[in-house]
Order: structure tokens, then sequence, then C-alpha cells
């Protein structure tokens, strides 16, 4: 019965011959290894195909949608990630198959008579296989994809002439945006793979014309394509497949914060195959052309050159000028590659926004997994609203230029100067207020009363400390005994307040004054806060009496914080370190409630809006929702000379960050 339909079949489709034709191709020389990367390289995109059209039916194109919709393949389709991640290195692998198929035709004379427009043809599947990279990287719609798909445009609006008119077509208008999120994906799912399919089976048509190209025929018997080189084949496919999957259980197809226009990504790079144009257009004298001159004029001679390569072949030497040509494009291609991620992993800044572009990475799964989910306003304003995202960015462009955070500008980087020694060398900036790392924590507490001078030694960097000590003028800002009360005051019972015997006394002090902060990451110790409070009311230490309590100086200590505009220009300590405390000091610390008439901090509350200020107080008191996103590392610097060294954040218990004290 089967024979009959098998050939009921044939008869009417003539499948045999077909099958015998494609099958029982001549294979001079015998089967060899050699020969399977043009196998490997329809089986990648196969794989293109297969995984594409899943991923195209759970991908939503729009520029409130895309990012989302692609969470949601990573995270709760049934093996979502597994077929984005398949489908996002068998993209990589393609690019890498065709590299090795290039030269091996190249070095094999494969390309030169009657082959040449064979070969030309394998040329023009090179630019789709890239095109489909290029447009595929920006789908997600994330920062990484966002910000590196923006140079492909600009590049294509450099082209002459036409420039302008080319990249309003191809990003769908003068603005990057929504019709260009609409339009790659187009020409990623549509456009671009139909063309793949129409120049694929005429290269393989006309490669079966002329047949294999075989150097020594005398290699081995003539065999044919099956059952040997499909074997062969197969095998390559597997190690192909093999690798992918690798790639993918153990690295994963990478998912940044969604793209925000509003948000420059300095980490912005194209994937690890275009690194060499990267670093190529970075060259000065590429830069003094422009940058026509070093993505298409330069690139376009040497694609000439791969076009002209079969009529130069047909010189004497000509095959070896093309091998050599070749082979100078690998070493030169191989040497840029790896000279951009040398450069890279040994830039400062550069590494400081991979570390946040993780953080923002990691904290968006965070936020987005919440009962709440995603809102219907998209993903981006998730991070938009987040104190733990925006908290850095906004201490960064406002409080920066004075204050640290854990040694730097919130946002991992270090500032950095002329040093007036030697203005060819940066040194780090050397700040001029406390570092804010730990404000509100236990040792900021702590460091404060026992330890003054060394916490607040950075004032001495000021140019206002400096006038001021010459003047003898520093009052009460100087961290310095003989130059304030509060520095007399913390060197004066250091040593009391440090003895073993009083270690519950300090401890008590410290969680009164920790209790006042109200932050919900601290778990306060009650027993402790009534030890504090009644030190600081009786006035007395197991060793002695304090010379002068806190309460002698500062109006209130304990109890509700209310802004009056009275007091001694000494800090309130009611609520002190609270968020409530906070928006009042950062908005006028000069209030006589804080430091009044010495005070040298600018008033904030005209230099912010009041988003920037909630955000940026509710970071300050860890008021978010929980993360275990790591933190920018600390950064230890030595009180003379930042001499730079990195460590991760300590956790205290209860889950508190803190730094080293300053």
């Amino acid at each position: 019965m089967i024979r009959a339909l098998d050939n009921w079949l044939d008869n009417r489709t003539g499948y045999k011959a077909l099958l015998h034709e494609a099958l029982y191709e001549r294979v001079p020389g015998g089967a060899r290894w050699r020969y399977v990367w043009g196998s490997t390289l329809v089986f990648t995109f196969m794989v293109q195909v297969i995984t594409g059209i899943f991923l195209w039916a759970a991908y939503s194109p729009s520029t409130q949608t895309a990012w989302e919709s692609v969470y949601y393949i990573n995270n709760e389709m049934y093996l979502g990630n597994i077929v984005r991640g398949i489908h996002h290195f068998a993209a990589q692998a393609m690019v890498v198959l065709l590299a090795i198929h290039l030269v091996q035709v190249i070095i094999d004379g494969a390309y030169k008579a009657p082959r040449e427009i064979n070969f030309w043809i394998g040329l023009i599947l090179m630019k789709i296989v890239l095109a489909l990279s290029l447009t595929g990287y920006l789908l997600p719609w994330d920062q990484k994809g966002y910000y590196a798909t923006q140079v492909t445009t600009k590049i294509i609006g450099a082209t002459p002439v036409v420039g302008q008119q080319v990249q309003e077509i191809v990003q769908g208008g003068p603005k990057y945006g929504h019709h260009t999120l609409t339009r790659f994906f187009a020409m990623h799912a549509g456009i671009l793979p139909g063309l793949l399919v129409v120049f694929l089976a005429i290269h393989i048509w006309v490669f079966r014309k002329h047949g294999l190209h075989v150097k020594d025929p005398d290699h081995a018997p003539e065999t044919t394509f099956w059952p040997d080189q499909v074997l062969k084949d197969a095998v390559a496919c597997l190690g192909v497949l093999a690798v992918i999957l690798l790639l993918v259980f153990f690295k994963g197809a990478e998912l940044s914060a969604p793209a925000d226009p509003a948000e420059a990504y300095a980490a912005a790079r194209p994937e690890w195959y275009f690194l060499f144009m990267f670093r190529f257009l970075k060259f000065e004298l590429v830069e003094h052309f422009g940058l026509a001159f070093g993505a298409l004029y330069v690139p376009g001679a040497l694609f000439t050159f791969l076009v002209l390569m079969p009529i130069i072949a047909l010189k004497k030497q000509g095959h070896a000028i093309n091998v050599l040509f070749t082979l100078f494009m690998i070493g030169a291609i191989v040497w840029l590659t790896g000279l951009a991620m040398y450069e890279d992993k040994n830039n400062p800044d550069h590494q400081a926004a991979i570390a946040e572009a993780h953080r923002d990475a990691a904290r968006i799964q965070e936020l987005a997994n919440r009962p709440e989910k995603i809102p219907v306003e998209g993903a981006v304003t998730l991070l938009r609203e987040d104190p733990f995202t925006q908290g850095p960015r906004i201490f960064a462009k406002h409080c920066a230029s004075c204050h640290f955070y854990n040694g730097h500008n919130g946002r991992g980087r270090i500032l950095m100067e002329s040093d007036p020694n030697d203005p060819s060398k940066k040194i780090p900036i050397q700040p001029t207020a406390a570092d804010l790392g730990n404000f509100g924590s236990r040792e900021w507490m702590r460091a404060a009363m026992i330890d003054y001078e060394q916490h607040f030694h950075t004032w001495t960097n000021a140019s206002w400390y400096k006038e001021k000590s010459e003047e003898k003028d520093t009052e009460f800002l100087s961290p310095k005994p003989g130059e304030s009360e509060m520095a007399d005051w913390s060197k004066t019972h250091r040593e009391m307040l440090t003895n073993p015997k009083n270690r519950k006394h300090l401890d008590g002090l410290v969680e009164f004054l920790a209790a006042q902060t109200g932050r919900k990451d601290l778990q306060i110790d009650e027993k402790l806060v009534e030890v504090g409070e009644t030190l600081l009311s009786e006035y007395t230490l197991a060793e002695g009496e304090l010379e002068l309590s806190c309460t002698d100086c500062h109006d209130t200590l304990g109890g509700k914080f209310e802004l009056t505009g009275d007091g001694s220009e000494i800090p309130d300590l009611a609520e002190y370190g609270s968020a409530k405390w906070l928006k009042a000091f950062i908005s006028d610390p000069g209030t006589d409630q804080f430091y009044g008439s010495v005070n040298e901090m600018p008033a904030y509350k005209d230099k912010m809006t009041e988003r920037e200020m909630d955000l940026l107080v509710r970071w300050l008191v860890k008021d978010y929702h929980p993360t275990e996103v790591v933190d920018y590392p600390v950064v230890e610097q030595n009180q003379n000379r930042p001499e730079l060294t990195t460590q991760p954040a300590e956790q205290e218990p209860g889950g508190e960050t803190t730094a080293a004290n300053r």
C-alpha cells in the first residue's frame, strides 16, 4: 500500500527525480569537512525562520508595547526565553559562519570564472544578513538597541545628496520613534527574509549548475552528496546548534532597560561583530574627514574590491593579491575589534555606564515582576518614577559637585580634573562636603559623634573653608577641634563614648538618632532607644558626666519636625534624617533651624522640581520597592589623595547598606 501511494505521488509530482537530483550531487575528491559551511548557513537561517515565527506570534511592534512583549516572551511565555535566546545567538552564529564561508571561497579560488556570478550573489546575501542583524537589534526597543540603531540611521543620513531623504524613509520621519520601530520590523520580518530566500534559491541553483570547486580532486575517490557529505553537514549543523544552546543556557539573550529618549545611554555599543567599524570611526584622521568618509566611502571602496576579485583574478598573481587582501582585512578586523574591547575594558566611564545599564536592566525586571505588573503607560514609567533608579541621576546632576555618594558621583563615576602639577594628567576631584553614601545610618550617627573631625574632613577642601580659616571665622561649620563646638565635643567625649563599659550608652544614643529617620530599612531596637532618651535627659555615663549635652545646642532632639524658620543656626534634630527633614533641609539649608548665616550650601527649592526632590529624598532614605540589585561599588579614598579601589557595599543587619566613613 505504501509503495502504491509512493508511486502515485511520484507520478503526479516527479518528486523522486527532484530528490535524486538534490541528494546525489557528485562530490569529486570525496566528502570533506571544508564543504560544510554553506550548509550550516542554510541551517542557521532556517533556525532563524522557525524561532522568528514563534517570536512574531507574541511580539507587539509599538513603542509602548515592544519592550513589554519581549519581557513577556522572556518571563511569561512557555520556553520563550529559550526561543528568543536561540534566535539571538543564531543571528550571531550566522554572521560568523558567513565570514568563514566567504574566506574559504576566496582562499580556495571558488569565486573565479565561471563562478563569479554566484560569488556576487553571495555578496548580496552577505549584505542582507548584515541588514537583518541591524534591523533586529532595534526590535526589543531597549536602551541598548535604541541608541545603537540611532548610529546606523545617522550613517544612512551621511549619504551624499540623498542621505537625509533616505534616513527619513528608513526611520519613518524626521524623528526617531514609533514608525522607526514598525519599519524596522517590516524589514526584519518581511522584506529582508523574502529577499534572502530569493537570492539563496538563485545562489544554490547557480552553485548546482557549476558544481563544487575542488582544488584536489584526487584527494579521495569521488562520492555523492548522500550519504557521505550529508553526514558531515549534519554533524556540523548539530555542532553549531550545540554552541548556540550553550550560549542560551549560560549567557542568555540580554534585555536592557526600556528605551527612553529622555535618558542618555553612555554604554551604547553595536554588536561585537560591528565593533571594528565603531573603532575605525573613532580614529582622529577618520573623524577629520567626516562620518561619510569612515562609514561609507572606505567600506564602499573595500566592498568594491571584493566585487572586483573575480576580474582581478584574471591577471597573473591576481588570486594571490585577493588572498593577501582577505588576510589583511581579517587581521585588521580582529585588531580593531580587540582594540575596541580593550579600550572599553580600561575606560572607567564606560565600565561605570555598563554597570549602570546592568543595574537598570535588573531593576526593571524587579519592578515589572511586582504584583502591580507593568502599567498601561509602559514599562519605561516604572524606571522614571523609581527612586532607586532616578535618585543617583538626580544626585549626580545637583549634588555631586560638592558631595560624594560612597566615594563616587552617585552613578559609579569618579569625577576627574587636571592635576595642577601636571596638566597632562587627570586626578580625582576632591569632595567639599560630606559623603552621603550612608547618610542616616547608624554608622553615620556614630561617626558624627565620636569622630566628627574625620567624618566631615572634606569641608576643608572647600574654598569657603580655606578663606574662613585664614580669617579665623569658621564658626560652627569647621570640622577641626578648637574651631567649632561640635568638633570640640566629639574630641572631648570620644574616649568616654568609646569605652567598652559605655558601649550600651553609645549604642543607645546612636539608636535614638537612627530612630529619628523613620527609615523602613532600619530595624530599630526600642530598648536601646529608651537608653538613648534616658541618657540625653540625665546627661550621665558610667564613667562620668557629659560636659555638654546635645540639647544644650540643638533646639530640638526627638519629637515631630516642624519647619518654623526660628532656631539657633544649629541643625534641628527632630526627625533628623527623615524624608520630611531632608526635603526641608535641601530646600533651604540656610534657615535658622539648620545652618542659618554660616550655611554654604545653596537652596534647592528653585533648582529642583518637586518630582526631583521627592525621588532624591526617597532614594536617600531608602524608601523604594525592595531590591536585590547589586548597587554601585563603594570607592575607598585616602583622606588626602584618593587612590581609588572599589569594593561592594556591605550590608548591616536588617538590610542597611553602609560604606566606610570618611
